[in-house]
């Protein structure tokens, strides 16, 4: 029996986020999956963490789906350029997005006129590949030894001390709004165009302090250039050996409920087949689960993620939505 009409609307009507109920010529569409190379898209420059997880995932990907995997880097205002590419993109699955906390919670918060996309309605969840906090880090010719000197040193002289983020709202700044309200002190925050010369000054001491995901700052760390104070994260990064011993936000500020999570994980085009959702989520689990993925991940500063369905992946988008409104309208960032 054929389904009416009004039954293929009603069930539409229910369907997750981002995922319709597809009529049964949709989902055939998705059978044979993918029968050509299809691209990831990397919606910031060559060479950053995103990048790397990027072009691992390519990598390991190919042998599990059969085809050649591109990394198509598409970099601008946030990752809002390559998010949107894939937004307009055909429905068909080939085009797939390696996105972040940035572009699917907190951009339309910092991009309220100029947000080119709803990434939760434009952009169909599949899951969550990887996660990592930030390390708040200084000089090592900086006299601070703690988190609690360097908040003494903000305390005694508030507004002195500077810290340098990879641009206005990105996790780095709003990590340091946030735990600089909840320690109670003032820290003069100096916007720059990347990670890359804030690092730079922050070697030259031009800036007292950053924080900034793991994986850009761990080689400097590793060199005994930083000193790493704190970890963004409620409980301590046990995976990476030299931070084992870097105390966490639960540690340093109880009570404040500081969590701060950097995370990627890969969208598709809103109305993509169900099938291919389907056998992308599949593949990608395959690849985060492994021992490998786990391997070349951790020693960066990262942790394998996942979903174990594409609607638990939404409803976690959902959530961070929520978290990522608050924590940019407390810190009163705005890009437009």
């Amino acid at each position: 029996m054929h389904p009416t009409r009004r039954a293929l609307l009603g069930a539409a009507a229910v369907a997750p986020l981002g995922l319709p109920i597809l009529a049964p010529s949709a989902l055939a569409q998705g059978t044979n999956w993918p029968a050509r190379p299809p691209r990831i898209v990397v919606p910031y420059a060559p060479g950053g963490a995103v990048d790397l997880t990027g072009r691992l995932l390519a990598e390991r990907l190919q042998g599990i789906l059969g085809q050649n995997v591109v990394v198509d880097n598409r970099g601008g205002a946030g990752g809002n350029i390559g998010a949107d590419f894939v937004a307009r993109s055909e429905k068909d699955g080939y085009t797939i997005l390696l996105t972040s906390v940035s572009i699917m919670a907190a951009n339309k918060y910092l991009y309220r006129r100029s947000m080119p996309l709803e990434p939760l309605r434009d952009l169909a969840p599949v899951t969550r590949v990887t996660t990592g906090t930030v390390l708040l880090i200084v000089n090592s010719n900086r006299p601070w030894k703690s988190f609690g000197e360097l908040i003494a040193a903000a305390k005694k002289d508030p507004g002195k001390l500077t810290m340098g983020s990879s641009g206005t709202g990105t996790v780095s700044h709003i990590t340091i709004s946030t735990v600089a309200k909840a320690a109670g002190v003032e820290i003069t925050h100096v916007p720059y165009r990347g990670g890359g010369p804030a690092f730079a000054d922050l070697l030259a001491g031009n800036i007292d302090m950053m924080f900034d995901v793991i994986p850009a700052a761990m080689p400097n760390v590793r060199e005994g250039k930083f000193r790493p104070l704190a970890v963004g994260s409620a409980e301590r990064i046990t995976y990476v050996p030299e931070l084992r011993d870097v105390p966490s936000m639960k540690e340093l500020l109880p009570g404040s409920n500081i969590d701060m999570q950097s995370w990627y994980g890969v969208n598709l085009p809103a109305g993509t087949p169900r099938p291919v959702v389907d056998r992308l989520h599949q593949a990608l689990l395959q690849v985060v689960k492994s021992d490998e993925f786990k391997g070349r991940m951790e020693p960066q500063g990262f942790t394998p993620a996942w979903d174990e369905t594409p609607e638990g992946y939404g409803q976690y988008l959902q959530q961070q939505d929520a978290l990522w409104k608050r924590l940019v309208e407390e810190s009163g960032a705005s890009l437009d």
